[in-house]
């Protein structure tokens, strides 16, 4: 994806929408900001629904001072075709991910652990996480895929967390792909 087709990328939450991902990484930095010696895991994490005439990719970003509160928004992508393939389903989720994560930069990152850094010593805690809606129990139509994908999160330098762990796919980015508008 080339750097100025990322830049028209359009984040929304309750409050707000339309936001830029420089906007949102902001809110990221305002809300370490406010507790620097918190336990904050940032969690990037896609889900997807298939609709009558298309499908719905929704990926959600969260920060998260555990114990304390969070931050999160979303960002929708809309496929104008039933995406009835779970593979190709699965792999374009994790690629959704990857997306969003490869924008939190190398100098986006140091300037979130700038923030916790001198209170390390004092528990302060960072950390980056990549959820995958997949589970690797014997019932669940997804297992087969689970090493492809946590490999591929793996690679990136996130850590990957499957269901039950993967809330921010298979929770909060699932109750937004349910709606085709808006």
């Amino acid at each position: 994806m080339k750097r100025q087709e990322r830049l028209h990328y359009k984040f929304q939450n309750l409050q707000e929408k339309n936001m830029s991902f420089e906007q949102v990484f902001k809110r990221i930095l305002k809300f370490m900001s406010l507790n620097p010696r918190g336990n904050y895991r940032l969690m990037v994490g896609t889900d997807s629904q298939v609709h009558a005439r298309c499908t719905v990719f929704i990926t959600g970003i969260v920060i998260q001072n555990t114990g304390k509160g969070a931050w999160a928004c979303i960002r929708k992508i809309m496929v104008p075709r039933k995406m009835l393939h779970l593979h190709e389903r699965i792999s374009l989720e994790t690629t959704l991910t990857e997306e969003i994560v490869s924008m939190f930069t190398d100098s986006k990152k140091n300037k979130m652990i700038d923030i916790v850094l001198p209170y390390v010593y004092q528990g302060a805690t960072f950390s980056i996480e990549g959820h995958i809606d997949i589970g690797s129990g014997q019932r669940n139509k997804t297992r087969e895929y689970v090493q492809e994908m946590v490999t591929r999160l793996e690679t990136m330098g996130v850590e990957p967390k499957i269901k039950p762990d993967a809330f921010v796919a298979s929770s909060y980015a699932n109750k937004y792909t349910k709606k085709v508008g808006g």
